[in-house]
């Protein structure tokens, strides 16, 4: 990639990280709510449901844009490795907006009562759904590990961007039972190592000798 754009990219993966946050703030349903609870909180803060999907959709575009500064920073000795990895982030990038695309579509079933408060159980134990949804889990998490590997290899960014990176998937199991606010916390952890990618990826760009990739 020539190194005049790795700036942009850069930038839209710092705002994609962000966008992520405000998604999971604006989240009205608490983590691991259940159905009815969901139901509950589409109808009591629909603007807020919708909000959220918005920021969904909009940090899937910006992250998407933002990939590129990942090729940067996983070198070419570990090459193969940091390509899987960004593989499977974009899998679980391009899920994002997918997920976002669902909000929207529950939200206006529930709003328009297509779908009742007694037959949202029903929907959220449907197979291909819960397909989906573990897909883009798996794919999102399992890659932003494997970059993290990728980049302690690569050694192109501070250490504490991979470690980060690590403490972000641990805390997945954990996710649900941490609030609002912590889970937030958690998302933020992801924002803080994107920026530190970007910000590493900018000054090697800006830096002495720098050349097109």
């Amino acid at each position: 990639m020539r190194s005049d754009w790795v700036p942009l990219s850069a930038s839209a993966l710092v705002i994609g990280a962000m966008l992520l946050v405000l998604g999971t703030v604006l989240d009205p349903a608490p983590p691991g709510a259940s159905a009815g609870e969901t139901f509950d909180a589409l109808v009591r803060e629909e603007g807020r449901w919708q909000a959220s999907a918005v920021m969904y959709a909009l940090a899937s575009y910006a992250l998407t844009l933002g990939l590129p500064t990942l090729v940067t920073r996983v070198g070419r000795a570990c090459r193969t490795l940091g390509l899987t990895a960004i593989a499977f982030v974009a899998l679980g990038v391009i899920g994002t907006w997918g997920y976002a695309m669902l909000l929207l579509v529950v939200r206006a079933a529930v709003i328009h009562d297509v779908v009742l408060r007694p037959e949202m159980g029903r929907l959220g134990h449907d197979p291909t759904l819960a397909l989906f949804i573990d897909v883009w889990v798996a794919a999102f998490y399992g890659g932003v590990l494997l970059l993290a590997v990728a980049l302690l290899l690569a050694r192109s960014t501070p250490r504490w961007v991979p470690v980060l990176l690590v403490v972000f998937v641990a805390l997945l199991p954990v996710g649900g039972h941490l609030g609002r606010v912590g889970t937030a916390a958690t998302v933020m952890v992801f924002a803080v190592a994107a920026t530190g990618i970007a910000t590493s990826a900018v000054s090697d760009a800006r830096g002495p000798g720098a050349r097109a990739r």
